[in-house]
């Protein structure tokens, strides 16, 4: 399965593949952002297991890199799969995971379903969401 450009509620995503490559480098991820942009999205759902570990320990300064990148594009990035193992190893990342879910940049969701629940409560808010328009 290729990463592909969807509308999820009313809002255009890009899902990548779980089994797509690993995003380790700049250059990944600026492909990935290009794309994005090319199919006009607004959001970008990674799986956890594409990025690496360096991403979830947060001293090494990959997931701010990461997420500064989406900022400054004007995308909002999700991050699907469970990530309960790097939670367990680290109170810093959880509470960072704790304090982003309130945000509206970074997300970390377990499933895309959660992802959907999470665009309808941002889009009610918004009061742009017709669930009839599913």
């Amino acid at each position: 399965m290729a990463d592909r450009a969807t509308d999820r509620l009313g809002v255009r995503t890009v899902v990548c593949a779980p089994d797509g490559p690993a995003l380790r480098t700049d250059r990944d991820l600026t492909d990935l952002i290009g794309h994005a942009l090319a199919d006009g999205a607004e959001v970008v759902a990674i799986p956890a297991q594409r990025l690496g570990d360096g991403f979830f320990t947060l001293r090494t300064g990959v997931a701010g890199r990461v997420v500064q990148k989406f900022v400054n594009y004007r995308l909002r990035l999700v991050i699907v799969g469970d990530i309960r193992e790097h939670l367990g190893r680290s109170s810093v990342l959880r509470d960072y995971a704790g304090e982003s879910n309130r945000g509206h940049h970074l997300w970390f969701v377990p499933d895309l379903a959660a992802l959907d629940a999470r665009l309808a409560r941002a889009a009610r808010d918004r009061g742009r969401y017709d669930p009839e328009a599913r």
